[in-house]
């Protein structure tokens, strides 16, 4: 049953993450976020799966709950006329097209060459006190990086919300 329960979030995961990117029912970017609170209700169904309920709730309370609240008021923020919404450009495709087939690669290179279903001994279940403990000491610095990462990105958001200065 739980593996069943697995296949099923992972593959929710995947099919309402491809419709945060590309979604043929609307061009609104607001359906596009709900999308992606469905996507991040999966994955904290998946945590619950893997028995890391703090995790799941976190997943649940921080980025469905804030930081949604969040991307909509951005998204409202940015006010995106129609006509820009509807214009592909070149350049975009292309290197969304390179990204997505070097995203691709990298990942059946990773499943090619791991051993999964070989090493399934979680060293971190549900333990919130050793999941801070290994994020602040080993992952410290992919935790920074993505820190500043996300500061970049809500200064970038400022400035292109930002209206002409008179």
């Amino acid at each position: 049953m739980t593996d069943l329960l697995f296949y099923v979030f992972a593959l929710l995961a995947v099919i309402c993450g491809c419709m945060v990117v590309a979604n043929p029912f609307s061009r609104n970017p607001v359906t596009s976020a709900m999308f992606l609170v469905l996507t991040i209700l999966c994955l904290a169904g998946l945590f619950v799966l893997l028995h890391a309920f703090f995790l799941a709730a976190v997943q649940i309370l921080v980025y469905a709950g804030a930081v949604m609240v969040l991307f909509l008021f951005v998204i409202m923020l940015l006010d995106v006329k129609a006509e820009e919404r509807r214009r592909l450009k070149l350049f975009g495709v292309v290197t969304g097209a390179v990204a997505v087939g070097g995203l691709g690669a990298l990942l059946v290179r990773t499943i090619w060459t791991s051993n999964v279903g070989n090493e399934l001994t979680p060293t971190l279940e549900g333990e919130t006190r050793l999941l801070g403990t290994e994020l602040f000491t080993n992952y410290l610095l992919p935790f920074e990086v993505v820190s500043i990462l996300l500061l970049v990105a809500m200064v970038g958001v400022i400035l292109l919300s930002k209206k002409e200065l008179k």
